[in-house]
């Protein structure tokens, strides 16, 4: 059986998964697709996919089996309220949303529909490198995970596009995610620090140094750096009780030759975590096939929604800020012990 699914949003993420759906995958076909720029869209849009001039109009459409959402963020509580109330699974592509009150909004009607049918685009999830890394934890060989430092760092950032919120607001998110995500924990606290500023990032905030206190006690440190200049470079490492655990470097190869030893960096996100942008729609597909949603879900992106909110109070204050989150819903402790 073939999912039908239809795409809102042909930006660059919404044409790369187009690219991923179309060209790499299987058992899938784009069959309707909708963006603000309509043009942009047509010229997106696969054989013979329909455009169509509204989100709503795409969600309601009988050929749309699931739905992938690669909009602007805030409007994405409005697109997967429709999901939800059509009973039709989406992929949606961090920010879930933007605010708390609209997560809440999500979750609440996810609940009351009563299966799972939202997945969060938290690729790292899905990346080998950090499912051996969670293995190592899980097994617990090294005993207690006590500290995970984590490193994200882009080549640079579009001028103007990229303000001095999103290193909190957006990017952050997956550290966030990640961490929460290997160490089996929540974060109850967030401090916020920022050093001197690079002068490659004009009047933008960059880097800041974010502090997650979880609430077992261990600590996550998180580095972002959106104008490394170098290229786009993704650490990570634990430190437990009786050892320590770290990501490889990526790519893997490393060259000798009379220039010395060298080892290359990826360019962007696109080529660091293609693998795991692949893996995340084999198995979003295998259960949208089935009416359901497996993944990173809308529990996990209320989670990365208060903890950029926080981070934001954080940068403001000076001090910490502490976390307050709803009792996790049913539904979502379910999912979780069958992914155990």
């Amino acid at each position: 059986m073939t999912l039908q699914v239809g795409v809102i949003g042909t930006g660059m993420i919404g044409q790369d998964h187009i690219r991923r759906l179309t060209q790499v995958l299987s058992g899938v076909e784009i069959v309707a697709v909708s963006d603000i720029d309509r043009d942009r869209a047509k010229a997106s849009a696969p054989g013979t996919a329909e455009v169509f001039d509204t989100p709503e109009a795409l969600v309601a459409t009988d050929r749309v089996q699931a739905v992938v959402i690669c909009s602007w963020g805030p409007a994405h509580e409005a697109q997967l309220l429709a999901c939800i109330a059509a009973g039709k699974p989406v992929f949606c592509e961090k920010p879930m949303v933007t605010s708390e009150a609209a997560a809440l909004k999500v979750m609440e009607a996810e609940v009351a529909f009563g299966r799972r049918l939202v997945q969060v685009g938290f690729m790292r999830r899905f990346d080998a490198d950090y499912r051996r890394l969670k293995a190592v934890i899980d097994g617990g060989s090294l005993g207690a995970p006590l500290l995970y430092h984590s490193v994200h760092r882009n080549a640079s950032v579009p001028e103007g596009l990229y303000t001095s919120e999103m290193p909190l607001n957006d990017t952050l998110v997956h550290d966030a995610d990640i961490s929460r995500w290997l160490l089996g924990d929540e974060v109850t606290g967030v401090e916020v620090r920022v050093p001197r500023r690079s002068t490659r990032g004009k009047d933008l905030r960059d880097p800041v140094f974010v502090l997650l206190h979880m609430a077992s006690g261990a600590l996550v440190d998180v580095e972002i750096s959106v104008n490394i200049a170098y290229g786009y470079d993704i650490r990570g490492e634990v430190s437990c009780e009786a050892g320590i655990a770290s990501l490889p470097n990526r790519p893997a190869t490393v060259v000798s030759d009379r220039h010395g030893i060298r080892q290359a960096i990826p360019e962007d996100w696109r080529e660091r975590f293609i693998e795991a942008y692949d893996q995340e729609f084999r198995e979003w597909i295998a259960a949208a096939g089935s009416g359901t949603a497996t993944g990173p879900s809308t529990w996990d992106g209320y989670a990365a929604t208060l903890v950029a909110d926080a981070a934001l109070r954080a940068a403001a204050s000076g001090g910490l800020e502490r976390i307050a989150m709803r009792e996790k819903p049913a539904l979502y402790r379910a999912a979780a012990a069958e992914a155990a």
